[in-house]
Protein backbone atom coordinates (compact mmCIF):
# COMPACT_ATOMS: atom_id res chain seq x y z
CA UNK A 1 0.00 0.00 0.00
CA UNK A 2 1.13 3.54 -0.76
CA UNK A 3 0.55 6.13 1.95
CA UNK A 4 1.39 9.82 1.66
CA UNK A 5 0.07 13.30 2.44
CA UNK A 6 -0.72 15.98 -0.13
CA UNK A 7 -1.28 19.71 0.27
CA UNK A 8 -2.83 20.20 -3.17
CA UNK A 9 -4.31 23.69 -2.81
CA UNK A 10 -1.85 26.52 -2.05
CA UNK A 11 -4.76 28.89 -1.43
CA UNK A 12 -6.00 26.56 1.35
CA UNK A 13 -2.84 25.61 3.28
CA UNK A 14 -4.81 24.12 6.19
CA UNK A 15 -6.36 21.53 3.86
CA UNK A 16 -4.54 18.23 3.41
CA UNK A 17 -5.31 15.04 1.51
CA UNK A 18 -4.08 11.77 3.00
CA UNK A 19 -3.74 9.03 0.38
CA UNK A 20 -4.11 5.29 0.95
CA UNK A 21 -3.57 3.55 -2.37
CA UNK A 22 -3.28 -0.05 -3.46
CA UNK A 23 0.06 -1.02 -4.92
CA UNK A 24 -0.24 -1.62 -8.62
CA UNK A 25 0.28 -5.30 -9.41
CA UNK A 26 0.59 -6.79 -12.92
CA UNK A 27 -0.88 -9.99 -11.52
CA UNK A 28 -4.11 -8.25 -10.46
CA UNK A 29 -4.52 -6.50 -13.82
CA UNK A 30 -6.33 -3.53 -12.26
CA UNK A 31 -5.34 -0.31 -14.00
CA UNK A 32 -7.57 2.10 -12.06
CA UNK A 33 -9.73 1.81 -8.98
CA UNK A 34 -12.96 3.34 -7.84
CA UNK A 35 -12.03 5.92 -5.25
CA UNK A 36 -13.50 7.23 -1.99
CA UNK A 37 -12.88 10.66 -0.47
CA UNK A 38 -13.53 10.43 3.29
CA UNK A 39 -14.77 13.52 5.14
CA UNK A 40 -14.61 13.16 8.96
CA UNK A 41 -17.22 14.84 11.14
CA UNK A 42 -16.82 17.25 14.02
CA UNK A 43 -19.52 19.94 13.65
CA UNK A 44 -17.13 21.99 11.47
CA UNK A 45 -15.34 22.70 14.78
CA UNK A 46 -12.73 19.90 14.54
CA UNK A 47 -12.12 16.72 12.56
CA UNK A 48 -12.78 13.39 14.26
CA UNK A 49 -9.92 10.87 14.09
CA UNK A 50 -12.48 8.10 14.64
CA UNK A 51 -14.08 9.00 11.30
CA UNK A 52 -10.83 9.19 9.36
CA UNK A 53 -8.22 6.42 9.12
CA UNK A 54 -10.33 3.68 10.78
CA UNK A 55 -12.85 3.80 7.90
CA UNK A 56 -10.07 3.70 5.30
CA UNK A 57 -9.16 0.06 5.85
CA UNK A 58 -12.62 -1.43 5.16
CA UNK A 59 -12.85 0.52 1.90
CA UNK A 60 -9.35 -0.60 0.93
CA UNK A 61 -10.38 -4.19 1.64
CA UNK A 62 -13.25 -3.77 -0.82
CA UNK A 63 -10.85 -2.66 -3.54
CA UNK A 64 -11.17 1.13 -3.39
CA UNK A 65 -8.40 3.68 -3.30
CA UNK A 66 -9.08 6.10 -0.45
CA UNK A 67 -8.21 9.71 0.35
CA UNK A 68 -9.02 11.33 3.71
CA UNK A 69 -9.87 15.00 3.23
CA UNK A 70 -8.77 17.11 6.18
CA UNK A 71 -10.87 20.10 5.24
CA UNK A 72 -10.89 23.54 6.87
CA UNK A 73 -12.91 24.01 10.05
CA UNK A 74 -13.42 26.45 12.89
CA UNK A 75 -12.89 30.03 11.77
CA UNK A 76 -12.15 28.74 8.25
CA UNK A 77 -15.48 26.90 7.84
CA UNK A 78 -17.44 29.89 6.54
CA UNK A 79 -17.81 31.22 2.99
CA UNK A 80 -18.12 27.73 1.47
CA UNK A 81 -14.43 26.99 2.04
CA UNK A 82 -14.86 23.31 3.03
CA UNK A 83 -17.15 22.84 0.01
CA UNK A 84 -14.61 24.39 -2.35
CA UNK A 85 -11.94 22.08 -0.89
CA UNK A 86 -14.14 19.00 -1.38
CA UNK A 87 -15.02 19.87 -4.97
CA UNK A 88 -11.44 20.86 -5.77
CA UNK A 89 -10.40 17.43 -4.46
CA UNK A 90 -12.74 15.72 -6.92
CA UNK A 91 -11.34 17.88 -9.71
CA UNK A 92 -7.74 17.26 -8.59
CA UNK A 93 -8.21 13.49 -8.55
CA UNK A 94 -9.73 13.50 -12.03
CA UNK A 95 -6.86 15.62 -13.32
CA UNK A 96 -4.32 13.24 -11.71
CA UNK A 97 -6.25 10.03 -12.24
CA UNK A 98 -3.44 8.21 -14.03
CA UNK A 99 -0.89 9.22 -11.39
CA UNK A 100 -2.96 7.86 -8.50
CA UNK A 101 -4.64 4.92 -10.30
CA UNK A 102 -8.05 6.55 -9.91
CA UNK A 103 -10.98 5.62 -12.11
CA UNK A 104 -12.18 9.13 -13.02
CA UNK A 105 -15.73 7.91 -13.64
CA UNK A 106 -16.15 6.70 -10.06
CA UNK A 107 -15.08 9.21 -7.42
CA UNK A 108 -17.28 9.00 -4.31
CA UNK A 109 -17.46 11.32 -1.30
CA UNK A 110 -18.13 9.63 2.04
CA UNK A 111 -18.96 11.79 5.06
CA UNK A 112 -19.89 11.40 8.72
CA UNK A 113 -22.17 13.79 10.62
CA UNK A 114 -20.93 17.28 9.60
CA UNK A 115 -18.66 15.51 7.11
CA UNK A 116 -21.87 13.99 5.76
CA UNK A 117 -23.20 17.50 5.33
CA UNK A 118 -20.07 18.41 3.38
CA UNK A 119 -20.39 15.31 1.19
CA UNK A 120 -24.10 15.97 0.54
CA UNK A 121 -23.34 19.62 -0.22
CA UNK A 122 -20.76 18.54 -2.78
CA UNK A 123 -23.35 16.29 -4.40
CA UNK A 124 -25.95 19.06 -4.64
CA UNK A 125 -24.32 22.49 -4.60
CA UNK A 126 -21.64 21.68 -7.18
CA UNK A 127 -24.18 22.83 -9.78
CA UNK A 128 -24.94 26.26 -8.28
CA UNK A 129 -23.78 29.03 -10.63
CA UNK A 130 -21.76 30.79 -7.93
CA UNK A 131 -19.97 27.55 -7.02
CA UNK A 132 -19.18 26.73 -10.64
CA UNK A 133 -17.86 30.25 -11.19
CA UNK A 134 -15.68 30.20 -8.07
CA UNK A 135 -14.10 26.92 -9.21
CA UNK A 136 -13.82 27.87 -12.89
CA UNK A 137 -16.11 25.00 -13.82
CA UNK A 138 -18.90 26.83 -15.64
CA UNK A 139 -18.72 24.51 -18.67
CA UNK A 140 -17.51 21.25 -17.15
CA UNK A 141 -18.52 18.70 -14.52
CA UNK A 142 -14.94 17.73 -13.64
CA UNK A 143 -15.67 18.75 -10.02
CA UNK A 144 -18.88 16.72 -9.74
CA UNK A 145 -18.63 13.62 -7.49
CA UNK A 146 -20.05 10.41 -8.90
CA UNK A 147 -22.14 9.75 -5.79
CA UNK A 148 -22.15 10.27 -2.03
CA UNK A 149 -22.10 7.91 0.94
CA UNK A 150 -23.60 9.59 3.99
CA UNK A 151 -23.33 8.35 7.57
CA UNK A 152 -25.78 9.98 10.03
CA UNK A 153 -25.43 13.24 8.09
CA UNK A 154 -26.25 16.77 9.16
CA UNK A 155 -28.68 17.90 6.45
CA UNK A 156 -31.42 20.32 7.50
CA UNK A 157 -31.10 23.77 9.06
CA UNK A 158 -34.73 23.64 10.15
CA UNK A 159 -36.51 21.96 13.03
CA UNK A 160 -34.08 19.03 13.21
CA UNK A 161 -30.88 21.03 12.73
CA UNK A 162 -27.57 20.47 14.44
CA UNK A 163 -27.32 24.17 15.24
CA UNK A 164 -23.58 24.34 15.93
CA UNK A 165 -22.71 23.03 12.47
CA UNK A 166 -24.76 25.71 10.75
CA UNK A 167 -23.38 28.42 13.03
CA UNK A 168 -19.85 27.47 11.95
CA UNK A 169 -20.83 27.47 8.28
CA UNK A 170 -22.44 30.90 8.63
CA UNK A 171 -19.57 32.24 10.72
CA UNK A 172 -21.92 33.35 13.49
CA UNK A 173 -24.18 31.94 16.19
CA UNK A 174 -26.49 34.86 15.41
CA UNK A 175 -27.04 33.91 11.76
CA UNK A 176 -30.58 34.35 10.50
CA UNK A 177 -32.80 31.45 9.46
CA UNK A 178 -32.43 32.63 5.88
CA UNK A 179 -28.64 32.53 6.09
CA UNK A 180 -28.74 29.03 7.58
CA UNK A 181 -31.23 27.86 4.95
CA UNK A 182 -28.63 28.28 2.19
CA UNK A 183 -26.71 25.38 3.77
CA UNK A 184 -29.81 23.20 4.27
CA UNK A 185 -28.89 20.49 1.79
CA UNK A 186 -32.41 19.10 1.42
CA UNK A 187 -33.39 22.48 -0.05
CA UNK A 188 -30.58 22.31 -2.65
CA UNK A 189 -31.57 18.98 -4.24
CA UNK A 190 -32.42 19.04 -7.96
CA UNK A 191 -32.61 16.45 -10.70
CA UNK A 192 -28.85 17.01 -11.18
CA UNK A 193 -28.01 15.96 -7.63
CA UNK A 194 -25.81 12.85 -7.51
CA UNK A 195 -27.09 9.47 -6.20
CA UNK A 196 -26.57 8.68 -2.54
CA UNK A 197 -26.19 5.81 -0.08
CA UNK A 198 -27.46 6.96 3.33
CA UNK A 199 -27.59 5.37 6.76
CA UNK A 200 -28.78 6.61 10.14
CA UNK A 201 -30.24 5.31 13.41
CA UNK A 202 -33.64 6.09 14.92
CA UNK A 203 -32.08 6.66 18.34
CA UNK A 204 -29.66 9.36 17.15
CA UNK A 205 -30.42 12.28 19.46
CA UNK A 206 -27.62 14.63 18.32
CA UNK A 207 -28.45 14.61 14.60
CA UNK A 208 -32.03 13.30 14.38
CA UNK A 209 -32.86 10.67 11.78
CA UNK A 210 -35.24 13.17 10.16
CA UNK A 211 -32.15 14.70 8.52
CA UNK A 212 -31.62 11.59 6.42
CA UNK A 213 -35.35 11.14 5.83
CA UNK A 214 -35.68 14.70 4.55
CA UNK A 215 -32.74 14.21 2.20
CA UNK A 216 -34.03 10.88 0.90
CA UNK A 217 -37.46 12.43 0.33
CA UNK A 218 -35.93 15.32 -1.61
CA UNK A 219 -33.95 12.87 -3.75
CA UNK A 220 -37.08 10.82 -4.44
CA UNK A 221 -39.07 13.92 -5.35
CA UNK A 222 -36.41 14.88 -7.90
CA UNK A 223 -35.98 11.44 -9.43
CA UNK A 224 -32.47 10.90 -8.00
CA UNK A 225 -31.42 7.37 -7.04
CA UNK A 226 -30.58 6.47 -3.46
CA UNK A 227 -30.37 3.62 -0.97
CA UNK A 228 -31.41 4.35 2.62
CA UNK A 229 -30.75 2.20 5.69
CA UNK A 230 -32.36 3.19 8.99
CA UNK A 231 -31.34 1.05 11.95
CA UNK A 232 -33.57 1.02 15.05
CA UNK A 233 -30.84 1.31 17.69
CA UNK A 234 -27.61 3.17 18.22
CA UNK A 235 -26.45 6.65 19.25
CA UNK A 236 -24.80 9.30 17.10
CA UNK A 237 -21.24 8.73 15.93
CA UNK A 238 -21.23 4.95 15.49
CA UNK A 239 -18.71 5.12 12.62
CA UNK A 240 -17.92 1.42 12.00
CA UNK A 241 -20.05 0.36 14.99
CA UNK A 242 -17.29 -1.98 16.17
CA UNK A 243 -14.47 -2.08 18.73
CA UNK A 244 -12.12 -0.22 16.39
CA UNK A 245 -14.16 2.99 16.59
CA UNK A 246 -16.00 2.59 19.92
CA UNK A 247 -13.14 4.02 22.08
CA UNK A 248 -14.15 1.63 24.84
CA UNK A 249 -17.85 2.49 24.86
CA UNK A 250 -19.86 -0.69 24.40
CA UNK A 251 -22.95 1.20 23.22
CA UNK A 252 -20.99 2.09 20.06
CA UNK A 253 -20.49 -1.58 19.18
CA UNK A 254 -23.57 -2.74 17.26
CA UNK A 255 -23.06 -5.62 14.79
CA UNK A 256 -26.34 -4.91 13.02
CA UNK A 257 -25.17 -1.39 12.19
CA UNK A 258 -21.64 -2.49 11.29
CA UNK A 259 -23.12 -4.11 8.19
CA UNK A 260 -23.42 -0.70 6.55
CA UNK A 261 -19.85 -0.77 5.22
CA UNK A 262 -20.41 -3.91 3.19
CA UNK A 263 -23.75 -2.60 1.95
CA UNK A 264 -22.22 0.70 0.90
CA UNK A 265 -19.30 -0.99 -0.85
CA UNK A 266 -21.70 -3.25 -2.74
CA UNK A 267 -23.78 -0.22 -3.77
CA UNK A 268 -20.72 1.72 -4.95
CA UNK A 269 -19.29 -1.19 -6.89
CA UNK A 270 -22.62 -1.83 -8.62
CA UNK A 271 -23.26 1.80 -9.53
CA UNK A 272 -23.23 2.33 -13.30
Amino acid sequence: MKHFILTPFPEYPECTLVAYLHDKSPELKIEARRTVIVCPGGAYMFLSDREAEPVVLPFLAHGFNVFVLNYSFGEFAKDNRPLYEALKTVKFLREHAAEYDVDPDYIFINGYSAGGHLAASAGTMYDLPEIRKALGCEDTDIHRPTATVLAYPVISSGEYAHRDSFSMLCGSHDATDEERAYYSVDKQVTSKTVPSFIWHTVEDMLVPVQNSLLYASALANNGVGFELHVYPHGPHGLVLANKETSYGQSELELPECAKWVNEAARWMMNLK
